[in-house]
């Protein structure tokens, strides 16, 4: 009998440009300066968007908390909620996970296929732009 393997998505460029345009429109909405990361499954970065004024540091912050979401595959809020309700062996996890809100998965068809992590507004107010960019891809999609 032949070994078959199975098909596995990926995510583009232009889907990572889809979804930032999407994050970035809801970012502008409510006036919110942020950097939008899109990241692939392994956690490679795909897109990196810095509004105007946002600040620097929110650069490597986007960036931690979409290869976080990618490689713990769930959102970001659920490791920092952990942490915050004492379960402080968490923080010896391995690689460097940021353990802040606004960092997503990015599943399709039960397939993790990257993340995305915004940083810069009020942590819950980061998850809403990323969902945005989710929402559009998942809208894309069909």
């Amino acid at each position: 009998m032949p070994l078959a393997l199975p098909t596995k998505k990926i995510l583009t460029l232009e889907a990572a440009r889809l979804m930032a345009a999407a994050a970035e429109a809801t970012a502008v909405e409510h006036g919110w300066k942020v950097v939008i990361a899109v990241v692939d499954d392994g956690g490679h970065a795909l897109l990196v968007q810095r509004i105007d004024g946002t600040q620097s540091s929110s650069v490597d912050t986007a960036i931690g908390k979409a290869r976080s979401a990618a490689a713990f595959k769930r959102p970001t809020r659920l490791l920092e909620e952990m942490v915050n309700g004492g379960r402080q062996a968490f923080l010896s996890a391995p690689g460097e996970p940021v353990l802040l809100q606004g960092g997503l998965p990015i599943e399709i068809d039960g397939q993790l296929l990257g993340a995305v992590g915004v940083s810069g507004v009020k942590a819950s107010d980061d998850e809403i732009v990323a969902q945005a960019g989710i929402d559009a891809l998942q809208r894309a999609l069909g």
